[in-house]
């Protein structure tokens, strides 16, 4: 077994050979059926190599990083804020103390997030954020006396994490939460929104509404991710479907949580996908892109009235505190990389990167299997008319210089917003290339 004490680094060899005895990649059998590419370093969108893959000692990274290095890496803001914090404090609990990165970043998120949402539970991850905005829709409930509203309302398509609450509104048949089915909590689920952000189907929208008033004596809340469906299937649905959710659900008596963990911070176009149609809920969940990809963290937010009503109950507190709540150096680069993305034109960058993904993916459609190819802010998706061959659609996109990480039928990109037109022109070769290897 390779020595891992001391300072000095491992050889790409001797660390791989640790990975695979010890560490379990997401998504992947224990141990692992291929090795990873072995990262040694990154700074701006290239991710450096330990040792050469098919050639390329760098790829450009398409993905952000599971959707979160907006800005790149090793960006000098993003840098300071992490070290000033750092020579001040790294941690401190939150349970009866209070910092002022915390107290900064729950302002800022208040800010800039739709009104009526006035206050800020910051969790660990996008998965943790789901879990307490469906314990607050919960216990909302049972605090004004209706204990029988405990079901929520999604429709299928959709993706809201890997812990317990959110696995039961992932979709239920196309999701990788099938396992767990008859164990889960029961939920409720209507049609998958019809595709395209623009065209709005009224006959989908009735379907809406009448599941709803069905359901709205037993229904806590109705979560859905606004406008884009992401690790779900990557679909693009009108914003006018959210705005009908708004109204039902003020019609009936039940809490809207739009789940912005994917798509919030300007990923779509708008700085949260709820402004596209005009809304607000009453609970929202933050977080990916929240700290720039450089350290986890979420945040759930909520409107006065459903924390005036869980304060009334006969339980007056959110029984939910995760050890590492508020972290201050989480915070202090959040706060940092919010103010980074609104100090420049993100919206003309986001615009540009989108105007460079249509045209370097236009061709794509005319590809053997390619079933649609489609864009939507700095988001570029091809489908394929069958499953990816994942490990030949990775070893194209990287002998074109690039990290892309496709799923089921999809090969997409997402990237950063720093990346200039020649590495976009890149990454959509690299997806053409993967697309072909599929």
């Amino acid at each position: 077994m390779p020595e891992t004490k001391g300072g000095g680094a491992l050889d790409p060899d001797a660390l791989l050979a640790l990975d695979r005895a010890h560490v379990w990649h997401p998504y992947g059998p224990m141990p692992g059926r291929t090795d990873p590419l072995v990262v040694e370093s990154a700074s701006g969108v290239r991710l450096r190599l330990a040792r050469p893959a098919e050639g390329r000692d760098e790829l450009v990274d398409g993905m952000s990083s599971w959707w979160s290095a907006i800005h790149g890496y090793n960006h000098p803001v993003l840098n300071e804020a992490a070290h000033g914090q750092l020579g001040r404090m790294s941690h401190v609990m939150f349970g009866g103390l209070t910092h002022e990165p915390a107290v900064r970043l729950a302002a800022r998120l208040v800010e800039i997030t739709p009104e009526p949402l006035r206050h800020v539970f910051l969790a660990d991850s996008g998965s943790v954020s789901v879990e307490v905005a469906v314990k607050m829709c919960l216990q909302y409930w049972r605090s004004l006396g209706r204990p029988a509203k405990s079901r929520l309302l999604t429709w299928r398509g959709g993706y809201h994490g890997d812990t317990w609450q959110p696995m039961s509104v992932c979709d239920p048949d196309g999701g990788m939460h099938g396992l767990w089915s008859g164990v889960l909590p029961r939920q409720i689920f209507a049609d998958a929104p019809p595709a395209d952000f623009e065209p709005y189907d009224e006959a989908y929208a009735d379907h809406l509404r009448a599941l709803v008033a069905r359901h709205a004596d037993e229904l806590a809340a109705v979560i859905v991710e606004p406008v884009v469906q992401g690790a779900g299937g990557m679909r693009f649905h009108s914003p006018d479907y959210v705005r009908v959710l708004r109204e039902v659900c003020d019609e009936y008596g039940v809490l809207l949580v739009l789940d912005e963990i994917a798509t919030g911070f300007g990923r779509t176009g708008a700085l949260f996908a709820a402004e596209h149609a005009g809304v607000s809920p009453d609970v929202m969940c933050v977080g990916k892109a929240l700290t720039g990809g450089y350290l986890t963290m979420a945040a759930t937010l909520c409107t006065s009235a459903v924390a005036q009503g869980i304060s009334r109950g006969e339980v007056p507190v959110l029984a939910h505190g995760p050890t590492f709540m508020g972290n201050p150096l989480a915070s202090a680069v959040a706060c940092a990389s919010i103010d980074l993305l609104l100090g420049q034109d993100w919206q003309g960058e986001v615009k540009r990167i989108g105007a460079g993904l249509r045209d370097g993916l236009a061709e794509t459609a005319s590809l053997p299997g390619v079933k649609d190819v489609r864009v939507l802010g700095a988001i570029g998706v091809v489908q394929l008319d069958r499953e990816v061959d994942m490990a030949s659609a990775t070893r194209a996109a990287v002998r074109e210089g690039v990290w892309l990480r496709p799923f089921r039928d999809l090969v997409y990109t997402m990237p950063p917003y720093v990346t200039d037109d020649d590495d976009i022109a890149r990454i959509c070769r690299a997806v053409a290339a993967a697309a072909r290897e599929a």
